[in-house]
């Protein structure tokens, strides 16, 4: 039942009483109001005495009333608002009403009714004041309507208040809120008077602009000039040390809440948990979460969030059984986010499912972001069917719900199903196709992802840094250099951010497409380097077979004291082992454990198995083969087995034998390798039997296969292939380049045909691998002095890369062959491994 006031008004209706005495006792009689309902009450009651129309009295209704910032008082509010303009009596402060209800209707968070006041206020020429600016600004900074605070800060310039502090301090703050804050900072250095509001207002904009350090040096500059903070100093500032994750510098800014005689209140307790929970010091966090007395939902939110984040699940989901379980807050849309989170992490299902099940239970499945989420988590934890599930169910689709079914498609490697809900989006935004085209790279399907960029540009949308990252790795894959450097233009066309992630995946698009040189030039001018950069630097010149500028780039990389990995001892101990550098790799190598504390991995074995095998130091190589700390794999075998090919030792690749039987039994490579060391013993009774092994396992050898790009069209050739359009011309090349190269002496090597076949045979074999077919594509395709540059998916024969040398000196060109181990750059007849490979 609705509370009851004591209207007996009989002093008031007197005659003799003074209109003092009257405004007295209105006065005190709306500021004892305490709901919407009693003031209606009193309102009533004075209409019923005929005093409805009094101005004074109806003033203080409108800011009665805006004072309770409801809905229905500012509705209430605007009636009694509409009946004072009606019966106005000159002499009543009109801009004082008019800034209460300005007040009130921000204070409801109705925001734009707030500016229909003003504009009200200036259609109906009544004269601002110097609390009538910051009220309207304060507005339009809320609800960020930036272009109407402009004009509202011209308006108050207009009206002589460009020097008044609280009229620049809402300024301030306007420009903060959207964004603008280097302009607010222009406002701040003008100002010839700042009080602590100026610097609170410029401090928070920093924060919620995200320069943090901006934020925490002015709070210091404050400091210096005599400024104490207070709360909302306190926050913003400490916001920021979160952001900056510095906990040395955060304690020195928190130092100053016992200087300023602030009290930790709970929400500047939510805002050190979160503080020092970012900066990486949990139990100081935790201390502080358990001596609060008075843990609201905030607090519990921030927390569980910060633990989820750091991957600490099993802490967040104590935190959430206290919270249900010790008549705790009862969680939010936000809880629950983290809470999912939690059951993604853990890959839980079931704890998944009682998240869904809290969420039925107590409608909040109608949030987007809790949807999204719970599609989320049932893809990676591997229930696809009960994601679309929800994704059927959820009553507003928006385009991150169709996002996130796509992402989980493809996290699934159901790249079908992807493919059909994209083309089925009703809209479609940059992070969709970004999702696509980065989902058909991981799954190797590098031409459909450039060919799906294509469309993107054609349908007009422009690509952004993750775009072009996912596309210069598809791109390098595929060896396509005139597609790079295209995408490089293109980059540096539309201003895309070359960060450092973008950047390092230009470099190792370079290096695979065989340009080093542009390569080296994009890892140059980049001002930050971290150890991937420097790893696909590294790998660069690797690829190139320039191992000492290799070694030097991964000293130079210590120096600038940058901390190695795993991944870049691999990129330089490969580089050592292509370009013959034994004694440097044994010392990179050495140095892994005993400077870098990094314990060698299978991989790093088997580039010095690889570096020994290529020196020939075959004896050497399986001596570490033998006392590696772990079982060789296949990669480790296929590396001593090819170096047993290389330098025909049949009699070490024989002896291993039955080692590599045991701990590779069904990998292709080993076993082609194993026939073809065979095959060039002439042993072709064991090369029988090996092949008749794999048939049995169902072991199928990968058909040799190269590539060429002509024209931005990636053209693929077979051995033997007679497949292509331009097949007959290619045959005439053929003969033509065979005719000449042997002219110039080239003597082929019929060892490379693993065939018991005669030599005639051999020799005709020989002449149709794959490379020499994409060489003569090449020489009728292109311009003379056009570099021709292949992709070979197997090892470069030597009759190959003898061939090739002589082709590139006989029609005077620069030839990029690119294998599965690394680029060869043919030029006057001569090759950039010096013939070590």
């Amino acid at each position: 039942m609705a509370a009851t006031i004591n209207l007996s008004l009989s002093p008031l209706l007197s005659t003799t009483q003074t209109q003092s005495n009257r405004t007295s006792t209105t006065t005190d009689l709306i500021k004892s109001c305490k709901n919407l309902n009693e003031i209606k009450q009193l309102h009533a009651h004075f209409t019923k005495q005929g005093f409805n129309q009094d101005p004074g009295f109806l003033g203080k209704l409108i800011v009665k009333c805006s004072e309770l910032g409801s809905y229905n008082s500012m509705e209430y509010a605007q009636i009694a608002f509409d009946s004072f303009c009606s019966s106005n009596e000159e002499g009543y402060d009109n801009t004082y009403k008019f800034n209460s209800l300005i007040k009130g209707y921000s204070l409801a968070g109705l925001f734009y009714d707030a500016v229909l006041i003003y504009v009200r206020m200036v259609v109906e020429c009544v004269e601002p004041d110097g609390y009538t600016f910051p009220l309207i600004l304060s507005a339009c900074a809320k609800d960020g309507r930036f272009s109407t605070g402009i004009q509202v800060m011209g308006l108050a310039l207009k009206w002589g208040f460009g020097d008044d502090v609280f009229v620049l301090n809402s300024v301030i703050h306007l420009y903060g809120e959207c964004g603008e804050v280097d302009k607010a900072r222009k406002v701040f250095d003008k100002m010839s008077e700042r009080n602590l509001v100026s610097w609170t207002s410029l401090i928070c904009g920093y924060a919620k602009s995200v320069k943090a350090e901006e934020a925490v040096a002015l709070f210091f500059k404050m400091i210096e000039e005599g400024v104490m903070p207070n709360y909302v100093t306190m926050v913003c500032v400490i916001s920021a040390c979160a952001e900056l994750g510095d906990l040395g510098l955060a304690e020195r800014v928190c130092g100053y809440i016992g200087k300023a005689g602030l009290k930790v209140n709970s929400v500047m307790v939510n805002a050190l948990v979160d503080m020092y929970m970012k900066c990486g010091s949990m139990d100081k966090a935790k201390r502080l979460f358990e001596e609060c007395v008075d843990r609201n939902l905030v607090l519990y939110n921030t927390v569980l969030s910060n633990y989820v984040r750091n991957g600490m699940v099993r802490e967040a989901l104590e935190v959430l059984g206290e919270m249900l379980s010790c008549g705790g807050p009862r969680p939010d849309r936000v809880t629950l986010l983290s809470s999912i989170s939690a059951s993604t992490e853990m890959a839980d299902v079931f704890l998944g499912k009682q998240c869904h099940a809290y969420v039925l239970r107590n409608g909040l499945e109608n949030w987007d972001s809790i949807g999204n989420a719970i599609i989320d988590m049932y893809m990676k934890c591997g229930s696809q069917e009960w994601a679309c599930r929800v994704f059927d169910q959820m009553s507003n689709k928006t385009v991150v719900s169709w996002n996130s079914l796509i992402a989980g498609f493809l996290r699934n490697g159901d790249l079908k199903a992807a493919c059909r809900t994209f083309n089925e989006m009703p809209e479609s935004d940059l992070v969709s196709w970004n999702t696509m085209i980065g989902g058909l790279v991981q799954q190797s399907m590098f031409e459909d992802a450039i060919h799906l960029f294509r469309v993107m540009q054609n349908e007009g949308i422009k690509a952004d840094r993750v775009t072009m990252v996912s596309v210069a790795s598809a791109c390098g894959y595929l060896g396509a250099n005139d597609l790079a450097k295209w995408i490089y233009n293109y980059i540096e066309k539309y201003e895309i951010c070359l960060d450092m992630q973008l950047s390092t995946a230009l470099v190792d698009m370079f290096a695979r497409c065989g340009d080093p040189a542009s390569a080296m030039e994009v890892f140059n001018k980049m001002k930050e380097r971290d150890v991937s950069a420097w790893t696909a630097a590294i790998g660069a010149m690797a690829m190139e077979g320039n191992g000492k500028r290799a070694v030097k780039l991964f000293y130079e990389m210590l120096q600038e004291g940058v901390e190695p990995d795993q991944v870049v001892f691999v990129a330089v101990l490969t580089a050592c082992s292509h370009g013959g550098l034994v004694g440097e790799g044994m010392e990179i190598f050495t140095s892994m454990k005993e400077t870098h504390g990094i314990s060698p991995q299978i991989v790093h074995y088997g580039c010095i198995v690889d570096m020994f095998g290529r020196a020939g130091l075959l004896k050497e190589a399986l001596n570490i083969i033998k006392n590696m700390p772990m079982k060789p794999n296949d990669a480790v075998w296929g590396a001593f087995l090819a170096a047993c090919k290389m330098h025909k030792n049949e009699e070490i690749a024989t002896y291993v034998v039955d080692m590599i039987s045991e701990s590779s039994p069904d990998k292709t490579g080993i076993h082609v390798l194993l026939s073809n060391i065979y095959a060039l013993g002439g042993k072709w009774t064991d090369v029988a039997k090996v092949r008749m092994s794999m048939k049995e396992r169902g072991i199928k050898k990968n058909p040799g296969s190269s590539s060429i790009e002509v024209n931005g069209n990636i053209h693929e050739f077979t051995s033997g292939d007679e497949f292509h359009p331009e097949h007959t011309h290619i045959c005439l090349m053929l003969d033509e380049m065979n005719c000449r190269v042997r002219e110039a002496g080239h003597v082929p090597d019929l060892t490379n045909v693993l065939l018991d076949v005669d030599e005639q045979e051999k020799d005709f074999l020989l002449n149709r691998h794959s490379e020499k077919i994409a060489m003569a594509y090449g020489l009728i395709s292109t311009s003379q002095g056009h570099p021709i540059r292949i992709v070979k998916n197997l090892r470069m024969c030597s009759d190959c890369h003898s061939f090739a040398k002589f082709v590139s000196k006989v029609y005077h060109r620069h030839i990029v062959v690119r294998d599965n181990n690394r680029f060869h750059f043919f030029q006057g007849g001569l090759c950039s491994c010096g013939d070590y490979w």
